[in-house]
């Protein structure tokens, strides 16, 4: 898969990455990155709820003018107007609404860039208390001297301990890491 490098120095690839581009110019030139990526967020919530709303990105039974009226309905309900609703009706209008999704991660990832915030994994075995999150959050924010955006994810297969990703690099101290590098050094003991 080509990709293109964006003027502001990042790299999105493909048909999202091109329609993630054209909209944060466009977002850009308007003043209203933050106003867009908040309506995107809100169409991505909706989706997230609604099984007929997934339905409507992906199946390709429904013809262009039904996922244009489908989409429009929603945005106007949800209040999705203005730049992020015109975005919304367009990628309907050309046959993308499955791509929507990847389109606003891609949009999400050239705003966070432009603001100069680092996104961050965080893979806890359980669900962190306020204080032990914003002590993580401290943490990375001082590590990649940059505003963190954390994402949490709770994975209770790791057992205990924590595994951070931001950008290339990971840090994996989980007990599960640690309980299967000791069965392998067992083996090896034998």
């Amino acid at each position: 898969m080509a990709e293109s490098k964006h003027a502001s120095g990042s790299i999105v690839s493909g048909v999202a990455g091109r329609y993630a581009s054209a909209l944060f110019e466009l977002a850009q030139e308007n003043a209203a990155i933050d106003d867009v990526a908040e309506k995107l967020a809100v169409i991505e919530a909706l989706a997230a709820e609604s099984a007929d709303l997934r339905r409507l990105l992906v199946s390709p039974v429904f013809t262009a003018e039904e996922q244009v009226a489908g989409i429009s309905a929603i945005a106007e309900k949800a209040g999705v107007t203005g730049l992020a609703g015109n975005f919304v009706k367009f990628v309907a209008s050309k046959r993308r609404l499955f791509v929507l999704p990847a389109m606003i991660r891609d949009y999400r990832a050239l705003v966070a860039q432009a603001k100069g915030i680092v996104n961050a994994e965080v893979r806890l075995a359980e669900q962190p208390s306020a204080a032990v999150l914003d002590d993580i959050k401290a943490t990375l924010r001082e590590v990649a001297d940059a505003e963190v955006d954390v994402n949490v994810k709770i994975d209770p297969a790791l057992i205990g301990g924590i595994v951070v990703k931001v950008g290339s690099r990971m840090v994996d101290s989980s007990l599960r890491t640690k309980l299967n590098s000791l069965r392998l050094a067992m083996k090896e003991v034998r």
